[in-house]
């Protein structure tokens, strides 16, 4: 395996948090070396600066999406940190269908990785509304830098334990068996998510109408306290008040320096 000097791990690190803010820390060092190995051996690269130089001069966009779907950790499940879930459901969803006066909710999935988190807040939706569904428009934006992630979650294919603990009778009413080991959503659940691919340090967000709800959970652990504290800010901007948003429990916001107040652990809300 190729090893990567301090000026190689340097130069790349720095490009990874510049444009995606993803702060590899120098105890990465080996998780990266490892992960990109077979990259520079697939096309011969003999060192990292040759690979650097490569990504830098790359104008497809091919070699950078190689990239990140290379250093991202794409880990998730159903259900992952279920009281957000029920609270989403027994509080949220109850305040926002009787505040809403157009019968539209805007919900953003930032960071959704292969698609579970995204599905089960559709799953929640659905059950929530029931026959009222029809007359609400509850399309949930799901974002991800990974491409690979988002092609699996676009499949909404997933194995038999991965959907094992939940309810019954969502596995009956929301998922199809594909064969012995594979289930595929109901497209009643896959057409009311729009994926799409989208970098959360883009300087420009292009949403028109603001959220009534963001999840962007585990996502913040790899940015440092600046990049942090920028992107909780213009979620703040982006959200309607008395919207609320969700981070993962590994997670938090300083409390003197955010606008959102405090309402449960990894849960805030836009009050002012």
């Amino acid at each position: 395996m190729r090893a990567i000097t301090d000026i190689e791990f340097k130069k790349l690190a720095g490009y990874i948090k510049t444009n995606y803010g993803i702060n590899l820390k120098e105890e990465k060092r080996t998780l990266v070396t490892s992960r990109l190995h077979t990259v520079l051996a697939e096309n011969n690269f003999k060192n990292f600066t040759e690979y650097y130089e490569h990504i830098i001069a790359d104008r497809t966009g091919g070699a950078v999406a190689a990239l990140v779907n290379k250093i991202t950790t794409n880990h998730t499940y159903f259900m992952r940190e279920n009281a957000h879930f029920f609270y989403f459901r027994d509080t949220v969803l109850p305040y926002l269908k009787s505040a809403s006066k157009d019968n539209d909710l805007r919900i953003w999935s930032a960071g959704c990785s292969s698609g579970e988190e995204p599905s089960t807040l559709a799953m929640i939706i659905d059950e929530f509304f029931g026959k009222e569904k029809m007359w609400w428009d509850t399309k949930i934006l799901a974002t991800d830098i990974s491409g690979k992630a988002l092609e699996k979650a676009k499949k909404g294919v997933y194995k038999h334990e991965q959907i094992a603990t939940l309810p019954s009778y969502w596995k009956l009413t929301y998922f199809k068996k594909l064969d012995n080991e594979n289930y595929i959503l109901a497209d009643k659940i896959r057409n009311e998510i729009i994926y799409r691919k989208f970098n959360l340090m883009d300087d420009a967000f292009p949403f028109r109408r603001k959220f009534h709800m963001i999840f962007c959970r585990n996502v913040m652990i790899y940015f440092d306290t600046k990049t942090k504290q920028e992107l909780i800010s213009k979620f703040y901007d982006l959200m309607e008040y008395g919207g609320y948003l969700f981070i993962g429990h590994s997670e938090s916001l300083n409390r003197q320096e955010t606008k959102f107040s405090y309402v449960m652990p990894a849960v805030y809300r836009k009050e002012w």
